[in-house]
Parts: structure tokens; sequence; C-alpha cells
């Protein structure tokens, strides 16, 4: 009899795993994740417009107390292709929000996800993880995550981004979908394939024809930066073309009528084109004469709306067959 016991019990253990796995193989999977810290509930508290330009590197403290200030207290949304919710508990520790929510979203399919799109349109705060912006053209660009993101700028939701984050938000946006460049590379030709530059991603205000560069001086973007703009002059896709390199440890907070003041501890770069360059061709190095440089640190301020800074060093910049020049000692 105690054989019979066991043999049951062995095979009702068998049928309930069985019908586990069923149930398993049932539920769909989601082509995304989904973090929440904090309330599940919808809240709808009023925003403030503004935009956070973060350099990459160690995160600008400063710059997320600002944003969430702005967004009322509400849902802070943080997106990325790849990672985790590393932002969930370090945003909800620096004020106080409704909810912090990350959303991995590494395709497509993902990026067109009722929910994904929902929750982006619903937030009071939008943040662009730093990662590949190759991913985030390929993957968000003509989605509704695209449309949410502009459903946002309409409400006049902040938003933010940081290295790869940063690197979409000017209208021109340097994809890096063939692999990056370095400044010496792109000197020597512009139009090296891997100098990849789109519009009509995200369009947010006061970055009309501009586009954004981070880990500036960590990495030595100047020169890449001189290419893109003269690319942008020369392909027609600005005039005038603007640029902004910001420092690693560094933010740019733009408030809602285009001023913008520093935080962290690294200096930003507005970078402006002057007039056709003399050289910008296939296969040629870059001569591109007096690009109007000025440089902001914490304490300085820059009007995006007529270009022009207080606090901070004005100077021009210059490339010469692929090799840079500049009128102080320092090309930055």
């Amino acid at each position: 009899m105690r054989v019979r016991v066991v043999v049951f019990l062995a095979a009702s253990c068998l049928a309930l795993a069985s019908i586990a796995s069923l149930d398993a193989a049932k539920k769909p999977r989601t082509p995304y994740s989904y973090y929440l810290t904090g309330s599940a509930a919808d809240v709808t508290p009023p925003t403030s417009a503004g935009t956070v330009l973060m350099g990459g590197g160690t995160d600008v403290d400063d710059a997320f107390r600002w944003q969430i200030a702005r967004s009322g207290g509400g849902d802070f949304v943080v997106i990325r292709a790849t990672g985790t919710n590393g932002y969930n508990k370090y945003i909800n520790r620096l004020g106080t929000v409704d909810s912090v929510e990350t959303l991995v979203i590494p395709s497509i399919d993902a990026a067109n996800d009722p929910f994904v799109i929902t929750t982006i349109a619903n937030a009071e705060a939008l943040f662009i993880a730093g990662g590949d912006q190759a991913d985030y053209r390929n993957y968000w660009k003509d989605t509704g995550v695209e449309g949410a993101i502009a459903s946002l700028v309409a409400r006049g939701v902040p938003i933010g981004g940081t290295s790869a984050g940063l690197a979409i938000l000017g209208e021109i946006a340097y994809t890096a979908v063939n692999g990056t460049i370095t400044s010496s590379e792109a000197l020597a030709n512009p139009y090296d394939t891997r100098v990849t530059l789109e519009t009509g991603f995200v369009a947010l205000p006061f970055l009309a024809g501009t586009v954004t560069d981070s880990h500036f001086v960590e990495r030595d973007r100047m020169g890449r930066t001189v290419a893109f703009v003269a690319r942008n002059v020369q392909d027609g896709l600005a005039s005038p073309a603007r640029a902004i390199g910001i420092d690693s440890l560094t933010a740019l907070l733009v408030d809602g009528d285009g001023t913008v003041s520093v935080v962290g501890s690294g200096a930003a770069y507005f970078i402006a084109s002057a007039g056709v360059p003399t050289v910008c061709a296939p296969g040629l190095p870059l001569t591109y004469a007096n690009l109007g440089v000025y440089r902001v640190s914490a304490g300085a301020t820059f009007d995006l709306v007529s270009w022009t800074g207080a606090g901070g060093t004005p100077y021009t910049i210059s490339a010469q067959a692929g090799a840079l020049s500049s009128s102080i000692a320092t090309v930055y």
C-alpha cells in the first residue's frame, strides 16, 4: 500500500509540473523589460518644460533634482536599449516622485508595444540613458517610441539624456550606425562612412540645426564635431549649423525660454558654423576657418535663442588640411 501511495504522489507531482510548464509556455513574453519603483498608479501633476543635456560619465545629481522639480513629482521614466534598473533607486532618492520606471526597449517590436508607448506618453519626466545611439536609431526611430517622445515635447515635459542618450537629442543626430569615429579620422575625411548624420528623430525646442556630442575633452571630440558641423553645412542639413559638446561629469539645464545654466565639474562648448567650408569633400582633409566657439562652465550661462553667452570664454577654431588650430592657446 505504501508503494502505491508513493507512486500516486509522484504521478501527481509530475502532472502538476506539466500543467505549470504548459501555463508558462502559454504566457507571452514581452519584447521589453520593465522595472517599477514606487506607485503603479498614473498621476497627472503640472510639469514645466526643460531639457537636460548630460555629457556622460558619472551622473550629475543636481541635473536630476532639477528635472524632478520640473516633473511636479510625477512619474519619472527612463528608457534604454540595454541594461536594467540601475537608475530607479538613484533617481528615487534624489527627490519626491510618484514613481521611477525603467523600460529596456531592445527592438522595433518593443518600441511599438502599446504598454511601452503608453508608459512613455504618461511620463512627467523622461531620461534617455547611455548606451549605443545606433541601437536607439535602429530600434526607436519611426516607431511608437518616437511618437510618444514627441507627445511629451508637446505637453511640456522635461526631457534629458546622457552620452548616447544625449546624441539623439539634437535635431541632427550623430547615429554611429557604421561605428564610431575619432577626431583625426573625421578631419582627414569628413565623408568617411562612419560620419552618419540624420534628422527626423527627436525634435526638442532650441536645438534646431544642432548636433550634440558627449565625453568631449575626455575623448578629444572637438575635431569630429567640427567635421559634423562642416558636413551639415555642406550637405544643406542646417544653416546656420551648430553643435554642443559637453564634458563628462557635466550637464546643461535648458530652461523653457532657451537659457542654459551649467552644473557639474566640466565645461560645455557651443560651436557655430562660419559660412561654407573651403574644402569639405569625400576623401579630402577638411579646411574650414573661424568657427565660433563659446566655452562655459559652472557659473556661466548661454542663450540658445540669441546664441550668446555670459561668464564664459569666446574664441574661434579652424581646420586647415585636417589639422585644428585655435585663436587661444588650446582648442578646448
